[in-house]
């Protein structure tokens, strides 16, 4: 099989999932504001009762979602920047399993450590996508920029982290403006945490964000690291060939 039909095979499929995620999201927005008419008020009295501000949560969760879905193909069009098919399938992926598996399904309570894995799982994908942005900005034309695969590193880890903090203050925001349950100070069953307990949710996603993220870094650095050397030798041997051209 040849390259293009390969890039046309992995394109249609990216173009399937971005429309299955966009698609169910968009179903979950009708569904979450029939359900908000009738549900309860307050706090839930059973394990796994939705009341308004779950119904709320989820709105709000599915529209960001269907809002930051097109964020791959903007960033492209508006900055030049060619973020591989497959980790825009990944991106779509995450967005299914964190709003619609996540809040919709409620995946999060119901399954053990479901946000840790998600958080790991996005650190990741940041990281990469740090990857990505400095290695167009060290081969773009416009660009004089040329970062040493320690910098690299170290931007692609910032930028995950950050990303990862500001997911957390948006978080932070919603709970305080909407009463929603974001940060997951309140347990399924509707035990309102304190004290220490209340930071346990925001200090462990910041946690996992900051190891997913160092993971695929040092991955990522010695694989330039590697691709430096090989770099290097080449030009050695290309100047040695042009030495003894000369001599």
């Amino acid at each position: 099989m040849s390259e293009i039909n390969k890039n046309n095979i992995i394109d249609k499929r990216k173009t399937l999932v971005f429309k299955v995620v966009f698609v169910l999201l968009a179903l979950s927005v009708v569904y979450a504001v029939v359900m908000l008419i009738n549900a309860p008020s307050g706090v839930s009295k059973k394990e796994y009762e939705y009341v308004k501000t779950d119904y709320v949560l989820m709105i709000l969760q599915c529209v960001v979602g269907m809002i930051v879905i097109f964020l791959p193909s903007r960033v492209e069009q508006k900055f030049g920047i060619d973020i591989p098919d497959i980790m825009e399938i990944i991106y779509f992926i995450f967005l299914f399993c964190a709003i619609y598996l996540g809040e919709v399904q409620n995946f999060y309570y119901r399954i053990p450590f479901w946000d840790m894995i998600l958080h790991a799982f996005s650190a990741g994908m940041l990281g990469a996508l740090g990857f990505v942005i400095v290695d167009f900005l060290n081969h773009s034309e416009k660009s004089h920029i040329h970062l040493s695969p320690f910098f690299v590193s170290l931007f692609a880890l910032c930028f995950a982290v950050t990303c990862g903090v500001v997911w957390e203050i948006y978080e932070y925001t919603a709970d305080h403006i909407l009463g929603t349950n974001m940060q997951k100070f309140m347990t399924a069953d509707g035990t309102v945490l304190s004290g220490h307990a209340t930071l346990g949710d925001t200090m462990k996603d910041i946690i996992v964000d900051l190891i997913g993220a160092l993971v695929i870094v040092s991955l990522g650095y010695v694989h330039l690291r590697k691709k430096e050397r090989r770099l290097a030798e080449k030009r050695l041997k290309q100047a040695e060939k042009v030495q003894v051209v000369k001599n």
